[in-house]
């Protein structure tokens, strides 16, 4: 669970590094690991910098700085496909969450593809708004595809 950082709370950078460096650990976790970065490491690379900022704007409900934060490290280019899978999750919740749902399921689409093994937490998945629509998109990926 990650941990709550509040714009009144004088750790939030440091939250924000613990954040990205977990994500990077995890994702680490899945394959044989290259020996690790540290997180002043990982923040000197802008897309790395751009998805710690989006994940505390986001946390402190600041949506529109949030999304820009997570279109910026896309287009600056994630090195791990985890990190590049939990920016596009994010700009899929916060489309769902504005009703933008032909968005929301692109996002959804471009976070598989960015990372095989993207999967959302069962209660992310329990979610009213973006969880039909995640499972909709896990649901037509399992599906093969018929040939014309």
């Amino acid at each position: 669970m990650m941990p709550t950082c509040h714009r009144s709370n004088p750790t939030r950078h440091l939250c924000a590094l613990l954040a990205t460096g977990l994500s990077i650990l995890l994702a680490a976790c899945a394959s044989a690991p290259p020996p690790p970065a540290s997180v002043a490491t990982l923040l000197e690379r802008p897309a790395e910098r751009a998805l710690a900022a989006g994940l505390v704007d986001y946390d402190d409900g600041a949506f529109d700085r949030a999304q820009t934060d997570f279109e910026t490290a896309v287009k600056q280019g994630l090195r791990d496909p985890h990190d590049n899978g939990v920016a596009h999750k994010h700009l899929a919740f916060i489309a769902c969450a504005f009703n933008r749902p032909a968005e929301c399921e692109a996002q959804f689409r471009s976070a598989f593809a960015a990372d095989p093994a993207f999967r959302l937490s069962d209660s992310e998945i329990g979610h009213p708004i973006w969880g039909p629509v995640y499972r909709r998109v896990a649901a037509a990926r399992a599906t093969p595809q018929k040939n014309p």
